[in-house]
């Protein structure tokens, strides 16, 4: 048993996680697959601006997105494509009501994990990427993590005003920060600029009314935040008070089991707290979810 079968047991135990509300998900590792873990030896290639056009349209450069390990555009049957359906099911059936109670704000869903590089943002933009995809959804991607923002980065977008400016500044709107990507379905607001504030700005009036107003304002509208670590910054746990769902992302067999149960501890007032395990380097079963092996790409 490893050490996140270990500290998922114990947590449970402990009262620390109600069974109702979690689905564990494995996510392969590039080892199993030597022509990922060859691709991803090769140095990253580089990230070419996206072109900005009316109403702040921005293409996104997919050939070096798939290039990367994310989810293939032009390849709907992928492997990767297909464990990205079985992950968005149950937080797409919390949105709709099904066999859910009382969630506050089901469509806001926060990811996050205890520690850096565990594959967070990884997830997010291919959350993002699979629910855009939905015939009645669309996909708002933000990228929370203002200390350490990474989403612009990945997606080839070049530094524009995003959510520290709108919180900063109340005569910044919503429409002045938010992209519209060539993907029709899915829309990004980018971190923003540095801010030695931005704990407070995350914690303020204006960013709960912001996400009081992107949860009610459109009944199909996701929203994704892609956030700091948990118990790197004290920010994620701020905004896990704002989403209905929280994704915690663990490194499986890396992350250690106190760092599991701490973070596990943080997000007990949350909703719905689903644990995801990436990086599997075998097939697991998880309180009945049996999940096998496919593409893996760092975040």
């Amino acid at each position: 048993m490893s050490i996140i079968e270990n500290a998922l047991k114990k947590a449970n135990k402990q009262g620390l996680i109600d069974n109702r509300n979690i689905e564990d998900v494995a996510i392969p590792h590039p080892e199993l697959d030597p022509a990922i873990e060859n691709k991803q030896s090769e140095p990253m290639l580089a990230h070419t601006e996206v072109q900005k056009g009316p109403d702040n349209l921005v293409s996104i450069n997919w050939e070096i997105l798939a290039a990367e390990g994310f989810i293939d555009h032009n390849d709907a049957k992928s492997q990767l494509a297909e464990e990205f359906r079985v992950i968005k099911r149950p937080l797409v059936n919390n949105i709709q009501g099904v066999d859910v109670n009382g969630i506050s704000r089901p469509n806001l869903i926060l990811i996050c994990s205890s520690l850096p590089g565990e594959g967070k943002t990884f997830i997010s933009i291919n959350l993002a990427l699979s629910i855009a995809n939905e015939m009645d959804k669309s996909v708002l991607l933000i990228d929370a993590d203002v200390e350490k923002p990474s989403i612009s980065k990945q997606l080839g977008i070049k530094q524009s005003p995003g959510l520290i400016e709108y919180l900063e500044n109340d005569k910044v709107t919503f429409s002045d920060i938010l992209l519209k990507t060539d993907l029709p379905n899915l829309s990004v607001i980018p971190a923003g600029k540095r801010h030695k504030y931005s704990t407070e700005l995350l914690s303020s009036q204006r960013m709960y009314l912001f996400a009081e107003e992107v949860s009610r304002r459109y009944k199909d509208r996701i929203v994704i935040f892609d956030s700091p670590p948990l118990l790197v910054a004290t920010q994620a746990q701020i905004l896990a008070e704002l989403v209905g769902q929280v994704v915690l992302v663990i490194a499986a067999e890396e992350t250690p089991q106190n760092v599991v149960n701490e973070s596990i501890a943080k997000l007990s007032n949350c909703d719905v707290v689903m644990t995801l395990l990436n990086k599997t380097r075998k097939e697991m079963d998880l309180y009945g979810h049996s999940y096998s092996y496919g593409k893996y790409g760092h975040a």
